[in-house]
């Protein structure tokens, strides 16, 4: 029996003319980035106008006794003030299209292009903030216009520099569970964390708080609109996952599982911790820097052990400096209509706010960051 099966060029072709994008998370810093001097992250508008670089005045409590009946006059307290400056940058990025592509393609290419680059600049500047607060503070500015990290990225920075960061905020970073495990070096310090004892768990969790609020000077919490504060840790998935399984009795035994009380319960809905005061939030590009930028850490802890960071952020942590909020281009050079493109392009700054030290009056402190390293394996 003969049967008749159409020629492979007559064969019905059908196209999915929706194109599924890589998934793109939105910006996890986004609820703690604003212009009020509560913030974690403060953003700055004074260089919209114009301009490269702008001051940030730091200014710190009174601590002197005062006088009681005593002659007030030569025993006044001078204020420890000080001015960080924060330099812009540019980022820019584009896409084209010839008419002969569009003409051959079964989807709207370049109608995904401003999508693309707004997921672009999204993840830009969220990975940006991660090297920021990774960052050692500096007073020397970029000299490059296509450089908006202010500081010594962490990757970038010697021994020494590292050292003297490390000596500057004695009193803001930890490594592991106990401050015993600090060492004038860094590389030592670092050394001294275990696999067993010296992962984020709640006990670490509070030491942690503690250290933020005992240092001088003290790191504000961030404080929500109902008036309660919280200091927020930034962690990465896999530190998160060590103080996720920490907290999971704590969860089980204090938060309600009957009714809509799962829905709001860590142990049935995934979503940020919340634990003595401390918000704990999931940014799982932190491990990803470990593994790809930060790369001493991957054996920095005690028998060539994994190392990551975690950011317990108090308010002013970083300053943002927007230069140019995000604006759509279009290119001019069309080649008589035959070309198309659009493009992003914004100007901003990201630097760790700081101060100089009280004391020393030359190291400099991170302003409203404690950093913390802990032992992270990657799961087997």
């Amino acid at each position: 029996m003969a049967i008749t099966s159409p020629q492979d060029n007559n064969k019905l072709v059908k196209y999915v003319t929706d194109i599924t994008r890589e998934y793109v998370r939105e910006n996890l810093f986004s609820p703690y980035m604003g212009t009020d001097i509560n913030y974690i992250i403060r953003l700055r508008h004074e260089l919209r106008s114009g301009g490269q670089d702008m001051n940030i005045p730091i200014v710190t409590k009174l601590t002197g006794a005062g006088v009681g009946a005593d002659t007030l006059v030569g025993n006044e307290e001078a204020i420890d003030d000080y001015g960080m400056r924060l330099r812009v940058g540019w980022a820019r990025n584009a896409v084209t299209t010839k008419k002969s592509d569009e003409q051959k393609s079964s989807v709207d290419l370049f109608g995904e292009a401003k999508p693309l680059l707004s997921d672009w600049g999204k993840e830009l500047q969220r990975d940006e903030i991660i090297a920021g607060l990774m960052a050692l503070p500096s007073e020397t500015l970029p000299t490059s216009d296509g450089v908006r990290v202010n500081g010594i990225l962490y990757e970038d920075a010697t021994a020494t520099q590292r050292n003297t960061w490390n000596a500057a905020n004695s009193d803001r970073v930890l490594y592991g569970n106990g401050t015993s495990n600090y060492n004038a070096t860094h590389a030592t310090a670092l050394g001294n964390i275990d696999t067993t004892n010296d992962k984020f768990v709640k006990a670490t969790l509070k030491l942690f708080k503690r250290i933020a609020r005992n240092a001088s000077p003290k790191i504000k919490p961030f404080k929500v609109s109902d008036g309660r504060e919280y200091y927020v840790a930034f962690a990465g998935t896999n530190t998160f996952r060590d103080i996720s399984d920490s907290l999971e009795t704590v969860n089980k035994d204090a938060r309600a599982r009957e009714g809509n009380g799962m829905d709001d319960n860590p142990l049935f809905q995934a979503g940020d911790l919340l634990y003595d005061g401390v918000i704990i939030r999931e940014v799982p590009e932190i491990s990803a820097f470990t593994t790809n930028v930060w790369t001493s850490l991957l054996t920095a802890g005690n028998s060539s052990s994994r190392v990551e960071p975690v950011f317990l952020c108090g308010q002013q942590a970083l300053a943002f400096g927007w230069g140019q909020m995000p604006r759509n281009t279009e290119r001019t050079e069309t080649d008589y209509g035959f070309i198309k493109g659009a493009g992003i392009e914004m100007a901003y700054g990201i630097e760790k706010v700081f101060k100089k030290h009280p004391k020393s009056g030359s190291n400099l402190v991170q302003w409203g960051v404690a950093t913390g390293f802990f032992s992270a394996a990657v799961d087997a």
